[in-house]
Order: C-alpha cells, then sequence, then structure tokens
C-alpha cells in the first residue's frame, strides 16, 4: 500500500489531535459522580435518549427507575422490551395521559404528587443507580408540583445516583443545577406533513 502526501498529513493531524485529547482527558480528575440530566427543547427524541441510556445502564448490569409523569399506561415498545428486564427495573407509569386529554386540574396534581412520591421512595432505594423522570418538566411547567422541593430533592440526591428529567421548557432553575442539559431543537417533524404516530417511531 502506497502512502501519498495526504495519507502522511491526516495520520501527523491525527496524532496532534490524539495529543490534546489525552491531554484533555488527563485533567479530568472525578472518576465516578452521579449525574443530574435533562433532556429538554421541542424536538423529537427526548424520552428516546433517556431509554437509551437506560439499555447502556441495564447492559452494565444496574438497577433502573422509571417513573412517568403525564404519560398515561398505554403500551409502548419501550416498556414492552425493558419489562425483559424485571429484576432490575422499577417501572411507575403514574400520568392519566396528556394534559389537553384529562383536561382536569385537580385530577392531574393528584397524579403528579403520586408520581412525585414514587419518585421519592425510588430515590430512598440504595440499589437504584439510574433514575428516568419522563415528563417531569412537563408537570414543573404547569404547576402540578411545587418547583423549589423538587428542585432541592434533585440536588441533595445521593452521591451514586444518576437522575434524567425529560420533557419541554425545563425550568431555569433545574437547569442551573444539572450537570448536562441537551436541548433537541426541531428542524423538521413528519407530523407536520400529515403523518400520524407510529407504533415503534413515537410509542
Amino acid at each position: 500500500m502506497i502512502e501519498t502526501d495526504a495519507d502522511r498529513r491526516h495520520a501527523a493531524k491525527m496524532a496532534r489531535r490524539k495529543e490534546v485529547q489525552d491531554a484533555e482527558v488527563a485533567s479530568k480528575t472525578i472518576l465516578s459522580k452521579g449525574l443530574l440530566m435533562v433532556n429538554t427543547g421541542p424536538g423529537k427524541g427526548k424520552s428516546t435518549a433517556a431509554f437509551g441510556l437506560v439499555l447502556r445502564a441495564l447492559g452494565h448490569g444496574w438497577r433502573v427507575g422509571v417513573v412517568q409523569f403525564i404519560k398515561g399506561a398505554w403500551a409502548t415498545g419501550e416498556r414492552t422490551a425493558l419489562e425483559r428486564f424485571a429484576d432490575q427495573i422499577e417501572w411507575r407509569t403514574m400520568g392519566e395521559g396528556f394534559t389537553w386529554e384529562t383536561q382536569d386540574r385537580a385530577r392531574d396534581i393528584a397524579a403528579a404528587e403520586q408520581a412525585w412520591a414514587a419518585v421519592q421512595e425510588l430515590m430512598a432505594n440504595p440499589t437504584i443507580r439510574l433514575l428516568v423522570l419522563d415528563e417531569l418538566n412537563i408537570a414543573l411547567r404547569y404547576d402540578y408540583l411545587p418547583l423549589e422541593p423538587v428542585v432541592a430533592a434533585l440536588a441533595d440526591r445521593r452521591g451514586d445516583l444518576n437522575i434524567v428529567v425529560t420533557g419541554r421548557n425545563a425550568k431555569p432553575e433545574l437547569i442551573a443545577i444539572a450537570d448536562l442539559v441537551t436541548e433537541m431543537s426541531l428542524v423538521k417533524h413528519h407530523f407536520a406533513a400529515g403523518v400520524r404516530a407510529q407504533a415503534g417511531i413515537e410509542f
């Protein structure tokens, strides 16, 4: 195989890049920390990303908790798939459906309060390493839960507990205490072209 000038330039460039990257990694001194992660924004994929992280955690033998705010007990592909890991996962679907479906604020508040009680129970369980709070941002947006004690509890989580919060319109107070915030942006969505939600894609 003949090495060209372009090959040599590429190899030298990658060697310099590796040196920079290795130095960057070496500068990080915290080896392990329970993280608070927030997936927010108007784009699709916030919960999907969280469930991808669940799958990764399960692959490492972690025990995982999932508490779904807002979303009702309708069948989803991720729940069906993850039920195969029943010995590793605690799944609580606590909502009664999207806010425009229930049209009953008192019921939505009661459901959110029950879901938050489940969160506190799972946070206190020392075997849980990852906890997904699906659509908690929506419950906070509509004031179904008081913001201050929720933020305080998340900030005061134990050191080895990782938490992922999903939903649009994350509160600034939550973003401020998070270790990682990802905002999903909406560039294009098939729903606008008349395509309904599909099994295997949306649920």
